[in-house]
C-alpha cells in the first residue's frame, strides 16, 4: 500500500515569527499503519519524499525518477515496507510538492520568492509533526534521517521527546563546522551573484542558473572523499570528444577538460533541470543555522528528555559530517543517559557513502527497528562494561560483531 499525497496544514507560524495563510506539505507513504509501526524518514538537502520506489510508474517526483534510498527501503528491505508504515515528507522551503519560495502566495497571486519567510530545521520538524497528526500516527517506532535529515532526526528528539522510540541520524552532527559554513556561504554567494538572481524574484523569467549550477558543484565537492574522487577520476582528461561546459575560455583550451570537470558540469546541468535556486539558499541556510544545544545548556542537556534508543552511524571517509561530530553527539548522549550506539563504518565514500552503501547502512537500521541497540549488527565506539577496555578498539566495522 502506497499514498502519493499533498495536504493543507492550514496556517503556517515559522520560528522567525513570520506566518503564511497555507502549508501545503508533499508526502508519500508506504506499508499499512497498525498503530505502532510508523517510521518517519527526514530527507537530506535537496530530497524529496519519493524515498521508496513504487509499483505505479508514474508516480515518480518529477527531477527525482529514481528514488533517493530505495535500496534501503521498500518490500524485504532493511527499512521493510511490508513490516512498517514509512511516512516521509518534503521539508517547507523545498520546490518538491511542499510550499517554498517558488509557491504561489495565495495573497498576491504571484510567486513567494525572497519574500518567503526564513525557514529553519524547527519548522521542518513541527510541519512533520502536524502531518503526522493529520495522518492518525502518535508515537513514531522510528524516525530515520541521513545528513541535513539527521539534524532533523535530533532536532525530533529535543522538541517531542515522548513522540519517538528510537532514532537513527545517519552521517550527521550536532552542527556544522566553520569549513562548512565557508562553503554554503560561497555557495549561496554564486547563487545571488548571478544577475538573473534579480533579488530572489526572478520567476516567469531567466533563472539563475549559472549561480546555481555553481552552488551544486561546490556541493558535490563536499559530498566526496580524495580516494573516491582519485578512484573515480584521477587526472584523466575526459577526451577529445567531449565538449567543455562553462564560459569561454579561450586560454583554457590549450589545457586538458579533465574527467573530474566534466562530471561537475553535468551533475550542476542534471541539478539546475530540477531544483530551484531560492529553495537552495533557503534549505542551506536552514541547515546552517541548526545548533543542537540552541535554547539549552550543551548538546546532553537538549537530549535529556529522550528516554527511547537512538543510533549514530558514521563514515570513516566522510569530513562533511565527520565520525568526530557523531562522536560528540553520542557523548552528549550517554552523558544524558540517553541509550546510545555510535556504529562506525569503514568507507573511502565520502558524505555520499549513507547514499552508496545499502548494504552497509541496511543492516544496523533493519536491527535498530526489529531488535534495538542490541542487534548483532550494530556496534558502538564505546566498550561494554564488563569487557577489557585495554584491548577494546576506537571504532569497530560493521561486520566485527
Amino acid at each position: 500500500m502506497t499514498t502519493k499525497e499533498t495536504v493543507d496544514l492550514g496556517e503556517f507560524q515559522f520560528e522567525s515569527g513570520e506566518s503564511i495563510p497555507s502549508l501545503e506539505v508533499a508526502y508519500e507513504t508506504y506499508g499499512e499503519f497498525t498503530g505502532d509501526n510508523a517510521v518517519l524518514i527526514c530527507h537530506a538537502l535537496t530530497g524529496s519524499a519519493h524515498v521508496a520506489r513504487r509499483p505505479d510508474a508514474g508516480s515518480e517526483t518529477a527531477g527525482q525518477a529514481r528514488a533517493w534510498w530505495g535500496d534501503v527501503v521498500g518490500p524485504g528491505k532493511a527499512i521493510d515496507t511490508t513490516e512498517y508504515y514509512v511516512v516521509c515528507a518534503n521539508v517547507p522551503g523545498s520546490c518538491y510538492g511542499t510550499t517554498g519560495p517558488s509557491s504561489t502566495n495565495p495573497e498576491t497571486g504571484e510567486p513567494y520568492g525572497a519574500e518567503f519567510p526564513p525557514v529553519t530545521i524547527g519548522d521542518w520538524t513541527r510541519a512533520q509533526r502536524r502531518l503526522l497528526d493529520a495522518l492518525g500516527v502518535g508515537r513514531l517506532r522510528t524516525v530515520v534521517g541521513g545528513s541535513v535529515g539527521g539534524m532533523n532526526v535530533l532536532d525530533w528528539l529535543r522538541r517531542y521527546p515522548d513522540d519517538v522510540e528510537r532514532a537513527a541520524g545517519v552521517a550527521t552532527a550536532a552542527r556544522l563546522d566553520a569549513q562548512c559554513l565557508a562553503l554554503d556561504t560561497i555557495a549561496r554567494r554564486a547563487i545571488t551573484s548571478d544577475p538573473n538572481w534579480n533579488g530572489g524574484h526572478y520567476y516567469g523569467g531567466p533563472e539563475p542558473e549559472d549561480g546555481l549550477a555553481r552552488a551544486r558543484q561546490i556541493g558535490h565537492v563536499m559530498y566526496l572523499s580524495k580516494a573516491s574522487m582519485a578512484r573515480k577520476f584521477g587526472r584523466r582528461s575526459a577526451g577529445r570528444e567531449t565538449v567543455r561546459e562553462g564560459p569561454p575560455d579561450p586560454a583554457g583550451a590549450f589545457f586538458p577538460y579533465r574527467e573530474v570537470e566534466s562530471y561537475l558540469d553535468y551533475q550542476a546541468e542534471k541539478f539546475t533541470d530540477r531544483f530551484d535556486a531560492n529553495s537552495y539558499l533557503y534549505l542551506t541556510r536552514a541547515m546552517d543555522d541548526f545548533d543542537l544545544s540552541a535554547g539549552y545548556e550543551s548538546d546532553a542537556d537538549a537530549l535529556a528528555a529522550f528516554e527511547g534508543e537512538l543510533l549514530l552511524l558514521s563514515f570513516t571517509g566522510d569530513w562533511h559530517f565527520t565520525v568526530e561530530q557523531a562522536e560528540a553527539v553520542a557523548e552528549a548522549g550517554r552523558a544524558a543517559g540517553v541509550d546510545v550506539a555510535h556504529h562506525v563504518v569503514e568507507s573511502d565514500h565520502g558524505h555520499d557513502a549513507f547514499l552508496v552503501e545499502p548494504e552497509k547502512v541496511g543492516p544496523p537500521l533493519s536491527e535498530l527497528l526489529s531488535t534495538g541497540l542490541e542487534g548483532r549488527m550494530i556496534s558502538d565506539t564505546e566498550p561494554d562494561s564488563d569487557e577489557d577496555e585495554s584491548f577494546a578498539p576506537v571504532h569497530t566495522s560493521l561486520f566485527s560483531r
